[in-house]
Parts: C-alpha cells; structure tokens; sequence
C-alpha cells in the first residue's frame, strides 16, 4: 500500500495545525494511503490540547507497522525534540528541529519507492536566524537527494504551471535563461508528465519572455536567440511543445483545454494567474526528484496558529495529488 509521510515544517505555525484538525475530519476514508508525521510527539498532544480537538496520538517506531489512518487519530514518528512547542511565536532555536524532520522524511522516501512526501510550510528566516545555511525547501530536496535539477510546478484542478527561474530579482531573470538550464527543465518536465501524472503525449505551453514574444527580435532577443533553438530541438526529441507565445494570451479557456502544463520563464509570470483561479487549493510539486513531493500553496500563517481558523483545501490537494503519483 502507498505510504505518505507528513514533515510538518514550522512547529509555530498551522502546519501542525492543519495536520491535526484534518485528522479530525472522514479525509482519510478517500485517500488510498497510510499516513505517517515526522516530528515531536509531543508538539502534536500540546497542540491538539489547545485546539480542544480531542485527536489520539499514536507513536509509530516501526514504519513497517503503519496502520490505516482512522478518523480522530495520528500516526507520528518520533524523529526529534522540538524546544518550543508555543503557537504563533517564531523561536530560532527551533530550526535545527525542522531541518532534522526534513531530512529523515527525505531519508525515508529515498529508501522506499511507495513513500511518498507533503511538506507543510517554513519559515526560512527563522531557520537562518537560528544558524542555519537555507535557502528553501527545494534546494534542500535537491542536495538531499542528489538530484541535478528540480522543476517547479504549481498545479490544482484548472491548470498545471512550472517556472524556468523561481526566487531570483526581476533583474537577473534574462541573464539567467540559457540553453542548457532551458532544455534541463523542458526534458523534466516532458519525462514527469508522463511518469508521475500518467499522461501518454503531454502537450506544453511555452511562454515568452518579453512582452508579445519578443516581436521576432524587436522588443528583445531572448526568443530568437535561446528559446526558439531550444523549442526547435525539444521538439526534434519528440516532446510536443509549443513556440514560445505571449504570455497576455497564454492562458486562454481554449489553451488552458488543449495544454497539460504552462512552461514560464520566471516567477510572477504564471503564478498570479493561477492563484487568482485556484487560491487555497493549489498543490506545489517538485519534478525532478527520485521522489513524490508536494507541499501546500501557503505560508505559516503565525496569526492563525493554535486558533483553529483555518483552511485544509491545499493540504487535501496536497494529499491527493502525491498518493496519485505514487508508483
């Protein structure tokens, strides 16, 4: 059976949260997969005391004897102590801790195919704050597993969308396209398309760097002079992508029909539309990886912790889409 383990990030923010209160809830009835959260035992029975939600914590020290999730309980590994179990207040001392539930959820997906990973949400200032070298969930993800290039995607039930650059200055977007990085992510996404999501003939929509595609050179060169020559030799190796387009007309009712993934050059070029079509049930997925992962579209919401006012739409997304790749 298809496991799932849970690494539930910042222990002051929801992601504890929302695993519990999901607990709480008939999800695990829909979903064909074990369930298993890395962590401190005991953050999960302080914080579900102050969610009065009344959910059995159940210590797994074997994950051969992870048991079907039941409605009102929790399977939890102990992986390591967290210092500070205090909703809503960040506490440096506390990254060691994240990094550490991290890194043994990675270990074990590494060692066992049907394990798939959902990360919850960090803080990464608070993990450099606490004497960390960091730079996010991705790039560890990528070290850990040994992985030479990872691809982002966000995805939910409208439209699928990856990022040639992710977290860079707008500024250094252009000098950073090449060739080589160019061609990494369409191959990964081409292969994980039709590996992890089971589609035979993926169809991908490229999108443009420059305003109107660049205009055959006139509003910028970076199409003719990089893009294109690597659609044209993608397209030689069979991948059905498509000419780099305008990215004003790209998600179109018509485009977003026909294509199985959007392929932007950088960041805020395709994640403002689908977070204005699919906020709260948008599924991050890391391509690239010999794992499953996926994580939830949001942030640690320190405000929220420890109230109960929150919302599960992501995580279930979450859920769902990594038991589907699974395998």
């Amino acid at each position: 059976m298809k496991h799932l383990i849970y690494s539930p990030g910042e222990p002051a923010g929801i992601g504890p949260d929302l695993i519990l209160k999901l607990s709480s809830t008939n999800f695990w009835e829909s979903l064909k997969s074990k369930i298993v959260v890395m962590g401190d035992i005991d953050l999960f029975r302080d914080r579900s005391k102050a969610l009065d939600l009344n959910i059995h914590i159940n210590e797994i020290k074997d994950f051969k004897k992870i048991k079907p999730n039941k409605r009102k309980s929790l399977q939890v590994f102990h992986a390591s102590k967290c210092l500070d179990t205090t909703p809503s207040k960040l506490n440096p001392k506390n990254s060691k801790y994240v990094l550490e539930i991290l890194d043994q959820s990675i270990k074990r997906c590494v060692q066992n195919k049907s394990f798939g990973l959902v990360t919850g949400p960090i803080n990464k200032a608070n993990i450099i704050d606490g004497g960390h070298s960091f730079s996010g969930h991705t790039e560890r993800l990528m070290k850990k597993t040994k992985s030479k290039d990872v691809l982002m995607m966000l995805a939910s039930s409208k439209m699928r969308v990856c990022l040639v650059t992710t977290h860079i200055p707008i500024n250094q977007v252009a000098q950073n396209i090449n060739k080589k990085l160019l061609m990494r992510k369409i191959i990964i996404l081409n292969d994980e398309l039709k590996d992890k999501f089971k589609i035979k003939n993926p169809k991908i929509f490229t999108l443009g760097l420059n305003p109107h595609a660049g205009e055959n050179g006139h509003i910028g060169d970076e199409e003719t002079r990089i893009i294109n020559p690597c659609i044209k030799e993608a397209q030689s190796m069979g991948i059905n992508i498509s000419a780099p387009m305008a990215a004003d007309t790209a998600f179109s009712k018509k485009n977003l029909k026909t294509y199985d993934a959007f392929l932007a050059m950088y960041h805020d070029q395709a994640l403002p539309v689908i977070k204005s079509m699919s906020f709260g049930k948008i599924v991050n997925v890391s391509l690239g990886l010999p794992i499953v992962r996926t994580s939830v579209d949001h942030g640690t919401a320190l405000e929220l912790s420890g109230t109960g006012n929150i919302k599960l739409d992501s995580l279930k997304e979450a859920f769902t889409v990594a038991s589907k790749m699974i395998g």
